[in-house]
């Protein structure tokens, strides 16, 4: 599948010609009211960079599925709850096995914005990347309604992630990244770890793509939260907060591979 498309960076128009198939991977949870807005968001706004849009219904107990399913996504269900992590692996399984080049995930709570996908998919194109984390913090991204507690965990959480790695990120938390596949043709990543199916797997994945030394980088992405600061995370205090610091502990003392 060849596509051309244009937009407007950094005030000029920039042209991208593709061969690559792209998926738009999102994991759900309980997210009736919400998926569907995001899933139409993707095809207005993204559908130049997905081919695919897939959701992963990761046991939801309300109408998330049958939402999906109405607006005609490809969705893959999961019997029960097994975590976000398990979610996304379950994503990239379906990409890997469909031959898609490209992934992108967002979150499907809306609070990522499907038109900065863009940002997220050029540089991989035009620039050889391998990896491209969104980011909230950097120069041109945005944080609108953020918690004053969400700003700092997540600051704090980013720089301990840069003084570990010794690589220079800003957001070591944010969902809304994008991939090469082939990075899984290195078998020192293996997502297929059953200790990676809550909130590790992501900070796993970005760990590994930067210790085995493949193309990485950020681009400024905005991020939304509720005006209420309600719901606008399924965290647990204290369980989920050590699931998403312990990848970086565990594999910096070589306790995990």
């Amino acid at each position: 599948m060849a596509v051309a498309s244009s937009y407007a960076g950094n005030n000029e128009v920039i042209t991208v010609h593709r061969n690559e198939k792209i998926i738009a991977i999102i994991p759900a949870f309980n997210e009736q009211g919400k998926i569907g807005k995001v899933i139409t968001r993707v095809k207005q706004e993204a559908a130049e960079w997905a081919d695919t849009i897939l959701v992963i219904d990761d046991g939801s107990t309300d109408g998330t599925l049958k939402e999906a399913q109405a607006l005609e996504a490809t969705v893959l269900s999961h019997p029960r709850n097994e975590g976000v992590g398990a979610a996304i692996r379950t994503g990239i399984e379906y990409a890997l096995q469909h031959k898609f080049d490209i992934a992108f995930m967002l979150g499907a709570d809306n609070q990522d914005n499907p038109f900065e996908v863009k940002r997220l998919i050029t540089p991989i194109l035009n620039d050889n990347f391998d990896f491209v984390q969104g980011s909230r913090y950097m120069a041109g991204g945005e944080r609108v309604n953020i918690p004053l507690f969400r700003w700092i965990t997540t600051g704090f959480y980013s720089f301990l992630f840069k003084v570990i790695m010794r690589f220079p990120i800003s957001d070591g938390t944010n969902g809304f990244r994008a991939l090469r596949l082939n990075i899984f043709e290195n078998k020192n990543i293996n997502l297929w770890q059953r200790w990676l199916n809550r909130y590790e797997l992501e900070p796993y994945l970005f760990y590994k793509v930067i210790e085995y030394n493949f193309r990485v980088t950020e681009a400024p992405v905005t991020k939304s939260y509720p005006i209420d600061d309600s719901g606008y995370t399924k965290m647990v205090p204290i369980f989920d907060w050590w699931s998403i610091l312990r990848p970086l502990i565990l594999l910096k003392m070589g306790l995990k591979k």
